[in-house]
């Protein structure tokens, strides 16, 4: 044996070698390469738990992580991915990127605009969703590149004037309608309905005539709301942590300030400077009898042609906001209404003054005690609830004959429900129980007949609910003679309906020989978007028709009421056209054209990138994604 499995193994090496073999187990967790790249399990796992995670916040109670459980729903994900890696190959192959300023711009448009943008703020935001800026940036930089390929591509997307125009005059399309209906009731008294004829119905549908089955059940729901009735803080606790958190607590001092420049350029003799100077202390002076006058006389003097037409005005000033250390510094010792003696920098002399000055306020404790109370509630509860949720968990499972032992303990309080069947019903709304997950869990053939507490089950974030049945009332079936009249009454529509169609087809077959228009309405004009009260199957057949030779008939089984015919007279275009709508529909078309050139150009990019399916992904479940 180990001859043999010598001559099978040393020769596999010598052809395709032992770097080949190494590969092998580099690919192991690949399930795609893309322009060489892989594309590994834990990343489509993480793609396909962040989608999970997106759908469960937007469906709440109603998320069942089994409808996600297809194949279809894993090949999107993994067709995403793949898309995305072939463009930024792209991206990366072309040398396209994003400047510094067009990012900053971008990023303060997102927190607030230019003129609200709070750094701290931003860090805050951040820092809440797990990022730093230098990660957020990279990620904008990233998508905003993208954003310009993609831009760039769709741009290129357009529709023809001469097909936007022949869609548009197709959907304005106007055609002149008369109707003759063949009402269901008129063939009615023409049925005969045998015991037979209701006993096959009764067997055929059997399912219509089923009454589901019904639990009237106990439950109880473990959440943060729990957990929150059984954290207390105190007094002193309070005072704590505003002691120890004070900056939190804070508004830091703001000045605004302006100046008036005069300026000296780099390299200037020592006698232009001391005639800079000169002028600045002139002005010193001046503004020094009348300060009102600050903002006027930095229109007429300043050298700095920004501020200086709007009165000097240098904004709110904070440490690091001024090029020049010197002006800063000065600004941050003026009291509000102050001249500065002149200041020099690089640029020149600066003549400052505080325009608006709010000094740095500390809110009281009895300002921010409710505040921070609520604050370190929800810290106790955080650190309590896994503690909690454990204890919920293993009592309702070890004390599985009674939903008491678990409310005593965690202070929960039994709530009951009647007739609850084992999918989720509209009528109950977001009730805790009427999710498909504990229905499922509360439903189980082992719940059913041991009538015992079920699992906790995580119906949403930081929610677990039990339950238990206490009464069961299989599905059953109602009785033949209960829905006989029921029966009866659908039978003869049903029959009629046959009746008043087969009339109809009779009638159309000779309006068609003939052309007749006798026992048609009056005709009107109908369209697309205006079908003047006829029925919506019928529209659509009438504007399917084929026109070519007027007048045109077409028959209609509308349901409920007849059977319809229609005699089509005239086909026009409106006399008055809607520019607007025209223009609307043109825009649609070519933002269709532009997704079309979109996806084509992408399917061209993964062809180029090379992209290999190494691993299948049907056979992973989603429930496998932890």
């Amino acid at each position: 044996m180990q001859i043999l499995l010598a001559i099978i193994i040393v020769p596999s090496f010598a052809f395709v070698g032992i770097g080949s073999y190494k590969s092998f187990g580099d690919d192991a967790n690949t399930i795609a390469k893309i322009d060489g790249k892989p594309l590994t399990q834990q990343e489509f796992d993480n793609a396909v738990r962040n989608q999970l995670d997106s759908y469960r916040q937007r469906l709440g109670a109603q998320f069942d992580q089994k409808m996600f459980d297809t194949p279809e729903f894993k090949q999107n994900i993994l067709d995403q991915l793949i898309a995305e890696r072939a463009v930024a190959a792209e991206v990366g192959h072309a040398h396209l990127g994003v400047s510094d300023a067009q990012l900053q711009k971008v990023i303060k448009e997102q927190f607030g605009g230019e003129g609200a943008f709070d750094i701290e703020r931003y860090k805050t935001i951040l820092a809440a969703q797990g990022m730093t800026p230098t990660m957020y940036d990279q990620r904008m930089r990233r998508d905003l590149t993208l954003q310009q390929l993609g831009n760039a591509v769709q741009a290129t997307g357009f529709a023809p004037r001469a097909v936007a125009k022949a869609l548009s005059d197709i959907g304005a399309q106007e055609r002149e309608v008369q109707e003759l209906l063949l009402p269901v009731a008129d063939f009615v008294p023409q049925v005969k309905i045998t015991d037979d004829m209701v006993k096959a119905y009764y067997d055929k549908n059997s399912k219509f005539f089923e009454v589901p089955e019904q639990a009237k059940i106990e439950y109880v729901v473990f959440n943060s709301d729990a957990v929150m009735n059984q954290v207390t803080v105190t007094d002193a606790d309070v005072a704590a942590y505003y002691a120890a958190n004070q900056p939190a607590f804070s508004t830091q001092e703001s000045r605004r300030a302006a100046h008036i420049q005069i300026a000296v350029k780099k390299g200037a003799s020592a006698a232009e400077v001391a005639a800079a100077k000169a002028e600045a202390d002139a002005i010193v002076a001046e503004l020094r009898k009348n300060p009102g006058d600050f903002a006027k006389v930095a229109k007429a003097k300043s050298d700095d042609p920004v501020s200086g037409e709007q009165g000097g005005d240098l904004g709110i000033v904070s440490k690091g906001s001024l090029p020049a250390a010197s002006v800063e510094a000065a600004v941050m010792k003026l009291k509000q209404g102050e001249i500065s003696d002149p200041v020099q920098s690089d640029f020149g002399f600066h003549i400052l003054t505080v325009t608006e000055l709010k000094p740095a306020v500390v809110k009281p404790l009895d300002a921010v005690k409710g505040e921070v109370a609520e604050a370190l509630k929800k810290q106790k509860a955080a650190k309590k609830y896994s503690e909690m949720a454990e204890a919920f968990t293993n009592t309702v499972y070890e004390q599985s004959d009674s939903l008491k032992p678990v409310a005593d303990k965690l202070g929960l309080k039994i709530e009951t429900a009647a007739n609850v069947s084992r999918t989720p019903s509209p009528m109950a709304g977001p009730a805790p129980y009427n999710n498909a997950k504990f229905l499922a869990a509360l439903f189980s053939n082992e719940s059913i007949s041991s009538k015992r507490n079920t699992e906790a089950v995580e119906t949403a974030p930081s929610t677990l609910v039990a339950g238990r049945i206490v009464e069961f009332k299989p599905a059953t079936k109602r009785p033949l003679a209960e829905v006989d009249a029921a029966i009866r009454q659908r039978v003869t529509m049903e029959e009629a309906a046959k009746l008043a169609a087969k009339a109809g087809a009779e009638k159309l077959a000779a309006f068609k020989k003939s052309g007749d228009a006798a026992g048609f309405g009056t005709a009107k004009l109908v369209s697309r978007s205006k079908p003047e009260g006829v029925n919506g199957l019928a529209m659509q057949e009438i504007m399917k028709a084929d026109t070519t030779k007027l007048p045109a008939y077409v028959g209609v089984d509308v349901p409920g009421m007849g059977y319809g015919i229609y005699r089509i007279g005239k086909v026009q275009q409106p006399e008055v056209q809607d520019e607007a709508r025209r223009k609307s529909e043109a825009e649609q078309i070519n933002s269709i054209v532009a997704q079309q050139e979109m996806y084509d150009y992408i399917e061209l990019l993964k062809q180029k990138a090379k992209v290999k399916i190494l691993k299948p992904i049907a056979k992973t479940t989603v429930a496998e994604v932890k």
